[in-house]
């Protein structure tokens, strides 16, 4: 028996097998080289392949780099893309129907870079039947072509599925557009919002935002100003909603609106940071609430300007913080046209004891201009040429420094 096992032994080391290490190095080489072959043939091929499309498309790649002054590479792209056109009638043909309308060659060249579909496009059956769409709404000549230059993909939607319902809708919501001028605000704004299926995206959206109040000119107002809440999906603008809803604000009240334009209008870190710089300024977390609820529109106020009126209201004329949080709203108004100048009339009015009874600044800061001047200016006769001067002497320094 052991005679027999030896005798096996030896045979197997007759065999020369090699090692376990030597034997995977083997297999996997000679398993990879058909990998190295597939991927050097797949390369030589799309090589092969370029060089063959920049050949048999130059006309277009060359019409393409010297008439719409693309780069070669993004001539080519496009040509590979439409590797089937062989001649530029297509796209000469766009130049000339864009240059009959009157766009001038930096709209027309927007215009194509921006939607480069448009040069293959057919021009009686897709392109001339939405620029007469266009025309009829109010857009001819150069406006026309100041708009199709940065929105030309809208040339590549359905006109009966998308254009035409879609912008019913939205001159449905819009109020006092009888010129169509806030529906194209919304358009070139965010032209998402008449690329999409108008019951599956636009109407879901409009009816969750009535839902939460946000009817008539409110809903105007917010499609006018951020137009895409309208385009994003109904489960991300219930978020948003929610959010704002966290935060103190009541579905059906009047400031809920603003609040969502607000919070829509920065991202969660610079919301953040805002509400940061009125704690570092002394604020509670609980007074910053009171008064975004109050205003709104506060922290849209820049950075800039929200420390010099923290400066001015609580340093140089010692307002108690809790008008502030009471009036938030002084802190949105123009610092050089409307706080410094009434500020000066009401120091020269005060030195020259023109009034028995000190004004409230505040009182003083929420008047119109023209109550303002008839108040604080005109009725004082004599003085009203000082005090105009104090008014306008301020504004004019403040030109200056700007012109500077």
């Amino acid at each position: 028996m052991v005679h027999s096992i030896a005798l096996s032994m030896q045979a197997l080391k007759s065999l020369s097998i090699p090692p376990p290490y030597h034997f995977y190095k083997r297999f996997v080489s000679d398993s990879i080289k058909p990998f190295q072959f597939l991927f050097w043939y797949s390369l030589s091929s799309s090589t092969k392949a370029k060089t063959q499309i920049r050949e048999n498309n130059s006309p277009i790649t060359n019409y393409l780099i010297n008439t719409f002054k693309f780069t070669e590479t993004e001539a080519l792209s496009i040509s590979t893309r439409y590797y089937w056109v062989k001649s530029p009638e297509k796209p000469g043909s766009l130049l000339l129907f864009f240059q009959n309308l009157g766009f001038s060659e930096s709209d027309i060249r927007s215009a194509v870079r921006t939607s480069p579909q448009i040069l293959f496009s057919d021009i009686d059956k897709t392109l001339k039947p939405k620029i007469e769409f266009f025309q009829e709404l109010g857009l001819v000549g150069s406006e026309l072509g100041k708009f199709i230059s940065r929105n030309s993909m809208l040339l590549n939607v359905s006109l009966e599925r998308r254009l035409v319902p879609c912008i019913e809708i939205i001159k449905n919501i819009l109020s006092n557009d009888e010129d169509n001028q806030d529906l194209f605000r919304v358009l070139r704004r965010c032209n998402k919002v008449v690329r999409g299926d108008p019951e599956s995206g636009l109407m879901g959206n409009i009816a969750f935002l009535k839902s939460c109040g946000i009817v008539g000119s409110q809903l105007s107002m917010l499609l006018t100003r951020q137009p895409w809440l309208f385009t994003i999906k109904e489960s991300k603008l219930r978020d948003l909603v929610s959010r704002v809803l966290d935060m103190g604000f009541a579905v059906n009240s009047r400031m809920l609106v603003y609040a969502l334009y607000t919070v829509s209008c920065m991202s969660n870190e610079t919301f953040t940071r805002k509400l940061e710089l009125f704690q570092s300024s002394g604020f509670s977390s609980e007074e910053c609430m009171q008064m975004f609820r109050k205003a709104p529109g506060l922290l849209r106020t820049s950075e800039e300007k929200l420390k010099l009126g923290f400066e001015f209201f609580m340093n140089t004329i010692n307002l108690e913080k809790s008008v502030l949080v009471r009036i938030p709203s002084c802190l949105m108004y123009s610092m050089e046209k409307r706080v410094m100048p009434r500020y000066m009339v009401l120091q020269v009015i005060n030195s020259e004891r023109l009034l028995k009874r000190e004004p409230s600044f505040i009182h003083v800061l929420s008047l119109t201009e023209e109550e303002f001047l008839a108040k604080f200016i005109a009725k004082f006769g004599n003085d009203a040429e000082k005090l105009l001067v104090a008014y306008k002497g301020h504004l004019l320094d403040c030109s200056c420094e700007d012109n500077s």
